[in-house]
């Protein structure tokens, strides 16, 4: 089939599932898939792009094995550790991204979940930035309960990052120390209480392209909203540290089909964008709607002025809501 007719189909209402044949994402032209990618983008999520930027609320001890991951307690990194930051420092970075006009903010915690003090902490500051931002809260803390997620959404949060990282087939060769249905759970007691999910993966972990193809199917299959797509930079120290890295091409063939299979997602840009030429300028045009902006978590990106300069310079709306 031409992808490009495949676009305007699904465009039309068309949605791909588990019974299509998807190899044709794998075999078909880049840039007529691109091309393609682009039109669906544009059609369901017009020209804004949606920024979000994000600070590691504390740093390692990790107890997980993610194999990806600097601050698992398993891996040797070298990486910075630290408790939950005070709520002011906190409160005052999202302020300042404010005034640089991103649309959201997320506190992110490594572990399998965040609980006692801490977890009042962050609650703490998620109700001083709802009583002093306009920028929409997200939140990233592991597995929590049911309970938990009502306390965090009392106190102001819209979205909650959980990624499923891989396919399920994959997945375990990448963390043992939690499961995959552990993602799955975590995912519908989030969208149950009301939440915006953000879940999406890693590519370039040794995964194969059907992997990709089947991370993509689940999230639709899921019905999540935004979808970071990160590339690995394989980090010294971290059983993945000796991969290579990915092409620019294959970042862009995941980044367009996973537009073809969740067409009213945000397809969100996250840790790997140095790998693309200007930061991944071809991927805002190859389905991309959204990115992480600032720095990732302990992989630098761009910067918030850089990555508006870029997408003002595409044409693009990068104006939040709260000042429209």
């Amino acid at each position: 089939m031409d992808v490009k007719k495949l676009a305007q189909q699904i465009i039309d209402g068309r949605r791909i599932t588990r019974e299509d044949d998807v190899s044709i994402f794998l075999t078909c032209d880049l840039q007529e898939l691109c091309e393609g990618a682009d039109l669906i983008r544009k059609h369901f999520c017009g020209d804004k792009v949606d920024l979000c930027t994000i600070i590691n609320g504390k740093s390692g001890r990790c107890g997980e094995n993610c194999k990806y991951c600097a601050q698992s307690a398993h891996n040797k990194t070298g990486i910075e550790e630290y408790p939950f930051l005070c709520q002011s420092k906190i409160v005052n970075e999202a302020l300042a991204n404010e005034s640089e006009g991103v649309d959201r903010f997320a506190i992110v915690t490594a572990g399998r979940g965040l609980s006692g003090a801490d977890f009042e902490k962050a609650i703490a500051a998620y109700k001083e930035m709802k009583a002093k931002c306009k920028l929409s809260l997200c939140a990233s803390h592991g597995f929590l309960t049911a309970e938990q997620f009502h306390r965090l959404h009392e106190a102001g949060v819209e979205s909650y990052h959980e990624n499923i990282e891989t396919s399920r087939r994959f997945f375990p060769h990448i963390c043992t120390t939690h499961t995959y249905d552990d993602k799955i759970e975590s995912i519908k007691l989030a969208q149950k209480e009301g939440f915006c999910v953000c879940s999406g993966g890693i590519i370039g972990m040794g995964e194969t392209w059907e992997d990709r193809l089947d991370m993509a199917l689940s999230l639709a299959e899921l019905g999540i909203e935004s979808i970071p797509i990160n590339a690995l930079m394989p980090i010294k120290g971290t059983p993945l540290e000796n991969l290579p890295t990915l092409s620019e091409d294959d970042i862009l063939r995941t980044v367009a089909f996973f537009r073809y299979i969740n067409p009213l997602a945000n397809i969100r840009l996250a840790a790997g964008r140095r790998l693309m030429h200007n930061d991944g300028e071809r991927a805002f045009q190859s389905g991309a709607s959204a990115t992480i902006t600032g720095n990732m978590l302990t992989t630098s990106g761009s910067t918030i002025a850089s990555d508006k300069e870029l997408l003002v310079n595409l044409g693009r709306d990068i104006v939040p809501v709260y000042l429209r």
